[in-house]
């Protein structure tokens, strides 16, 4: 069974609220899981102290048991310094104009 700490999405609609979730990677994403380890609130300011709240204990326990971070959350737990940052991928360049649209111009 491959666990993943990863965003399960509550909440209204165009209102989101995430809890962090320790669940089976099989399982639909806000289906079932194990243990809810956190919560995530993208709608308050970046440097309000409840936007991510984590319990550090049980994600360390979690982490100790075999269970892999999704890339958000692993920044997550990279800021709040339970394990080390994700690498961050480059966000994809946008296509240069094609020899024909240039000419037309």
């Amino acid at each position: 069974m491959g666990l993943k700490i990863r965003l399960a999405r509550a909440g209204a609609k165009k209102r989101p609220y995430y809890h962090i979730v320790v669940a089976d990677s099989r399982s639909p994403r806000d289906g079932r899981f194990i243990e809810r380890v956190g919560t995530y609130n993208p709608l308050l300011p970046v440097d309000h102290a409840d936007r991510v709240r984590l319990l550090p204990e049980r994600i360390t326990h979690w982490l100790g048991q075999g269970a892999l971070a999704t890339e958000r959350v692993g920044r997550f737990l990279g800021g709040a310094g339970l394990a080390a940052a994700p690498v961050i991928r480059e966000q994809p360049k946008q296509s240069a104009p094609r020899k024909k649209a240039k000419a037309g111009r």
